[in-house]
């Protein structure tokens, strides 16, 4: 033991609290220390979240705690991770309600992390699918078409209405879109057509065609809309 003879890991973590530079002092001791316990401890203890290498460590419980007290984002977190960790079912379960926040997160931004971690780590399509369908839908940031298409890709095997449902509430909707906007966003829909799934395809026929009685449009404006959508249309039967 590094410490004085006298304390435990704990009780020396615990009487270096009160210093200025407490956490330098525990990395130096604790990060790369050599009995795993004192390692588990650092992880728990350290002030502002384990330190990166922790996630990582040989030791699948320290790699655990690590994981569970980190402030990295998800992607690095699970890239940093101990592969035993993901790789076991039984270890992977003492990480289930840390990576359930992680895809709350996940599931409500734009899908672009949502999907390098799920490529990286496909094991935890459950849970991404689980906080699709059950995670509270802030909407800070939208899907992209090209990207939810990607993920139902993905999910091919957790498909049913609640999981589709739960995606195409994270799409923006065209509700209060100009028309310049909406005419935008159709374009793209049709440059990306072959790379869109058939469940957004259909979404987006039905919300044009109710956004398009909604609004006031000139017959102009109709037509050029209605050629588009018959397009969409068309690739989606």
């Amino acid at each position: 033991m590094e410490t004085s003879s006298t304390l435990t890991y704990r009780e020396h973590i615990e009487a270096l609290k009160d210093d200025l530079d407490f956490e330098e002092q525990g990395d130096r001791l604790y990060l790369y220390h050599e009995d795993d316990e004192a390692r588990l401890l650092w992880a728990f203890h350290r002030p502002s979240g384990s330190h990166p290498v922790q996630v990582g460590d040989p030791n699948t419980d320290v790699a655990i705690m690590a994981f569970n007290h980190s402030r990295l984002g998800a992607l690095e977190r699970y890239h940093r991770l101990n592969p035993t960790v993901i790789s076991d079912s039984d270890l992977r379960r003492h990480i289930r309600n840390r990576s359930r926040m992680l895809f709350r997160a996940l599931v409500d931004n734009d899908f672009t992390e949502l999907l390098d971690v799920l490529a990286f780590a496909p094991v935890f399509i459950d849970l991404a699918c689980d906080q699709m369908i059950n995670g509270r839908i802030w909407n800070e940031e939208y899907a992209s078409p090209l990207r939810a298409s990607q993920f139902l890709e993905l999910a091919h095997n957790h498909l049913n209405d609640k999981l589709i449902e739960g995606v195409i509430h994270r799409l923006r909707p065209l509700k209060h879109q100009t028309f310049d906007e909406a005419k935008r966003l159709l374009s793209e829909l049709i440059c990306q057509v072959q790379k869109l799934h058939s469940e957004i395809k259909a979404h987006y026929v039905d919300e044009f065609e109710r956004w398009m009685k909604s609004e006031k449009l000139h017959p102009l404006q109709l037509i050029v809309l209605t050629k588009q959508i018959v397009l969409l249309k068309e690739s989606h039967e």
